[in-house]
C-alpha cells in the first residue's frame, strides 16, 4: 500500500536488487527507485507522485424511501436530503412516488453502494503491507521479552487466507531477533507457532481452551475482539488497520460539534484505533485556537492482557453483596470514568453520559449495537467509514429493546430454565453460573447448567423441557436473535431483572455480566411466594408449588434422584392433581409427560436371551458360502 508523504507516494516493491529500478518502472512508470532499509531488512523502494486518489468502485444502486411525506413532498426538498444522506461518490438522488391519494406521497432516494467495502485487514500486496497490518514486529517483540516457547495464534475465519504467510513472516522476525540476542541467550529454545483455525464459542474471545491443547504459553489474537479479560494466558491483540478518510471524518464530527458547541464523545471500533490521534489533531486543526469544544475521545484499554491477581475476576464462587437496584454505575470502572468494549473514557466532573452525544466511528457490528443498548438515553450517530457517510437512523438498533422486554417478561412465566455456557475462558463465568443458580433456585424455578460450544436451534431442540435459556458469554455475543429457536435464549442482566421480584427496568441496559457479579438475587427469596400478574397470561400467577416440591427433592436424594422423581411422577400421574395446572416443575416431570420416553427397559427378573453368531468373513464370499459351495 503506497505511502503518501506531502504529494510524493513511496511504496516497497519487495527486497532490494539489481533489477530494483525495472520494478519501480513497471509498477509506476516514471518512478525513482532506491534500496532503503526497513527494520533493519533492505528493501526496494519507488518514489512517485501521487497523482488523483481513486474512489471505492460504487456500482450497485439502491432505493430507500425517507418514510411518507404526503402533500408537502416536492422535488426539490427530497432531493436536497437524499444528496445530502448519500453525498459524493454515492451520487444520491430523490424523487416523489405516490401510490394512491397524495395523502401516500413518499420521497425516494437512489444512490449507488459500495460493492466493495474496505476491512482492517485487506487484500495485502507486499511484505511490507503485511507487517503492518498484522504487526510481526511488535507481536514478536512480545513473543521474545516474555520467553515464550509454545504460542497459538487465534484467527477468525476470514483471515485464515493470511495464517501461513503471517507464521512465515513471524518466523523469519523471531529468528532475526534470536540471532541478534545470541551473545547474551545461547540457548534460547525455537519458539513453536500453532495457528487455531476453529473456536469453541465466539471469535472475539481469546480461546483459552483451544490453547490449552497444544500447551500454548500465551495467544495472539488477530481481528476483532471483545477484549474481555482471560482467565489463564496472557494475549496479544492485533486489532487490524481499517482504511479511513480523516478529512471527511474530522468534516463530519465539526459538523455536530462545532455549531452549537453541544458535548460529544467519540468511540469507534478498535480497527481505527490506529487513526484516531490523526484524527484529534486534524480536528484541532480545524477549530483552531479560539473554538475550544467539549469532544472528549475515548482510548483502547490495552493491547497486551496479563491475568495477573490484580486484574482478574475471580473464579472462584464468593458472597455476593449489595443489591440490583441499587447499582448505579455500570459500565463504569471509577468515578466518571466508564469503560466498554474495550474501549476506556473519563468525563469531566459533573458531567454525565446522557449529556453527549455519541459519535461512532465504524461498521455496525456486536460493538456497535453494544453501545446503543448500553447507552440507549444518548444520541447516537454512526460514521460509516468504509462509504465515507454518516448514519443517523438507529431505529432498528433500538427496536431490540422493545423485543428484549418482550423476551424478559416471558422468562418471569418460565419453570425450567436453562443455562447456556458460552465461554469457558472470560474471567469470572463461574461466578457468574453461580449467582445465576442462586437467582434461579430462589425463585421457585428448576435449572439445569448445559455446556454445548456455540447454540444453535437444532442443539437446544434436544432440551425441549426447558422453557428460558441464559446466555452467560462476552458481552459481544450475549444477544442471540432466538426467533428460529423453540425457547427464548436471553441475557444473565435480563434474568436477574426477570427472577428478582419487585425490581422493575429503569431503562438502563447491561450486556456485560462481570458488572452484575456483585448484584444480590435477595428480593427473589422474599417475594416468592407472592402471586404476580403475567402480561402474557393476563391474569395473577403462583411462582410456588403449593405442594412443597420446588425441585428440593430431587437435590436430597444424591445420584438416583432423577429416577426417583419419575418414579413419583409416574405413580401420581393418574391424578390430575398431582402436577399444579398440568405445568412440570423439572425434567423428570416433563419426561413423564411425554408420549414417548425412550426404549422400555422391563425389570422382570427373566435371564437374557442367548445371542447368535453371525457370519464371517468377506462379503464376496462369507465362510458358510464356502463350505456350501465345496461340497456341491
Amino acid at each position: 500500500m503506497p505511502m503518501v508523504k506531502g504529494d510524493v507516494c513511496t511504496e516497497d516493491v519487495g527486497t532490494c536488487g539489481d533489477d530494483c529500478s525495472s520494478r519501480c518502472a513497471s509498477a509506476h512508470p516514471g518512478a525513482q527507485a532506491a534500496c532503503v532499509l526497513n527494520s533493519n531488512i533492505p528493501v526496494c523502494r519507488c518514489y512517485f507522485d501521487c497523482g488523483p486518489s481513486v474512489p471505492p468502485p460504487y456500482s450497485k444502486t439502491c432505493k430507500l424511501s425517507l418514510g411518507i411525506w404526503g402533500e408537502r413532498c416536492s422535488e426539490e426538498d427530497c432531493n436536497s436530503q437524499c444528496a445530502a444522506k448519500y453525498p459524493g461518490p454515492q451520487q444520491g438522488m430523490g424523487y416523489c412516488y405516490s401510490v394512491g391519494a397524495p395523502v401516500y406521497t413518499s420521497c425516494f432516494c437512489e444512490y449507488k453502494k459500495n460493492l466493495f467495502p474496505l476491512s482492517s485487514f485487506t487484500v495485502i500486496h507486499s511484505a511490507m503491507d503485511l507487517e503492518s497490518n498484522y504487526e510481526i514486529a511488535p507481536t514478536a517483540e512480545f513473543i521474545q521479552s516474555n520467553k515464550f516457547t509454545r504460542v497459538a495464534l487465534q484467527f477468525p475465519d476470514e483471515l485464515l487466507k493470511d495464517a501461513v504467510r503471517v507464521v512465515s513472516a513471524l518466523r523469519d522476525k523471531l529468528r532475526t531477533l534470536r540471532e541478534s540476542n545470541a551473545e547474551q541467550n545461547d540457548d534460547a529454545p525455537e519458539v513453536g507457532l500453532f495457528v487455531m483455525a476453529d473456536t469453541a464459542y465466539g471469535s472475539c474471545c481469546v480461546d483459552e481452551v483451544g490453547a490449552s491443547h497444544v500447551d500454548a504459553d500465551a495467544v495472539v489474537h488477530y481481528g476483532h475482539t471483545c477484549l474481555s479479560p482471560t482467565t489463564t494466558l496472557p494475549a496479544f491483540f492485533v486489532f487490524g488497520k481499517t482504511p479511513i478518510s480523516v478529512p471527511d471524518c474530522v468534516k463530519n464530527l465539526s459538523h455536530y460539534a462545532l455549531p452549537n458547541g453541544r458535548r460529544v464523545l467519540v468511540l469507534f471500533g478498535l480497527d481505527y484505533a490506529h487513526s484516531i490521534q490523526n484524527i484529534r489533531e486534524k480536528f484541532a486543526e480545524v477549530c483552531g485556537a479560539e473554538s475550544k469544544p467539549e469532544v472528549q475521545y475515548a482510548n483502547v484499554i490495552c493491547s497486551v492482557m496479563n491475568p495477573s491477581k490484580g486484574r482478574k475476576i475471580s473464579n472462584e464462587v464468593q458472597g455476593t453483596s449489595g443489591s440490583l437496584t441499587d447499582n448505579n454505575s455500570f459500565g463504569t470502572v471509577s468515578a466518571n470514568t466508564y469503560s466498554i468494549g474495550g474501549l476506556v473514557w473519563k468525563l469531566p466532573e459533573g458531567h454525565k453520559m446522557d449529556d453527549y452525544l455519541l459519535f461512532w466511528i465504524g461498521s455496525n457490528n456486536s460493538a456497535f449495537a453494544n453501545i446503543v443498548l448500553t447507552y440507549n438515553g444518548c444520541e447516537i450517530v454512526r460514521y460509516d467509514a468504509s462509504e465515507c457517510s454518516m448514519v443517523t437512523d438507529l431505529s432498528q438498533q433500538r427496536k431490540i429493546l422493545k423485543r428484549r422486554y418482550y423476551l424478559m417478561e416471558k422468562a418471569k412465566d418460565a419453570n425450567i430454565v436453562g443455562i447456556l455456557v458460552g465461554t469457558l475462558g472470560v474471567a469470572g463465568y463461574l461466578n457468574m453460573i453461580h449467582q445465576m443458580k442462586v437467582l434461579i433456585t430462589g425463585a421457585g424455578k428448576k435449572v439445569y447448567t448445559l455446556v454445548m460450544g456455540r447454540p444453535n436451534p437444532a442443539k437446544l431442540a434436544n432440551f425441549p423441557e426447558c422453557d428460558i435459556f441464559i446466555y452467560v458469554s462476552c458481552a459481544q455475543t450475549a444477544l442471540l436473535d432466538s426467533k428460529e429457536y423453540l425457547a427464548p435464549v436471553i441475557t444473565p442482566f435480563e434474568a436477574m431483572l426477570a427472577f428478582n421480584r419487585g425490581c422493575q427496568w429503569t431503562g438502563e441496559y447491561v450486556m456485560e455480566f462481570r458488572d452484575l457479579i456483585n448484584s444480590s438475587p435477595v428480593e427473589s427469596r422474599n417475594f416468592s411466594e407472592e402471586a404476580r400478574f403475567s402480561f402474557l397470561q393476563g391474569g395473577y400467577v403462583e411462582d410456588f408449588d403449593p405442594q412443597g416440591r420446588n425441585g428440593t427433592e430431587e437435590d436430597k436424594e444424591g445420584a438416583l434422584a432423577l429416577a426417583n422423581a419419575t418414579e413419583k411422577v409416574l405413580q401420581l400421574r393418574d391424578n390430575p392433581n398431582s402436577i399444579v395446572k398440568g405445568t412440570a416443575k423439572s425434567g423428570a416431570e416433563f419426561l413423564a409427560t411425554r408420549s414417548y420416553q425412550g426404549l422400555d427397559i422391563h425389570y422382570d427378573g427373566s435371564l437374557p436371551e442367548p445371542y447368535f453368531i453371525g457370519r464371517s468373513g468377506r462379503a464376496a464370499g462369507y465362510e458358510d458360502e464356502k463350505i456350501g459351495h465345496e461340497k456341491s
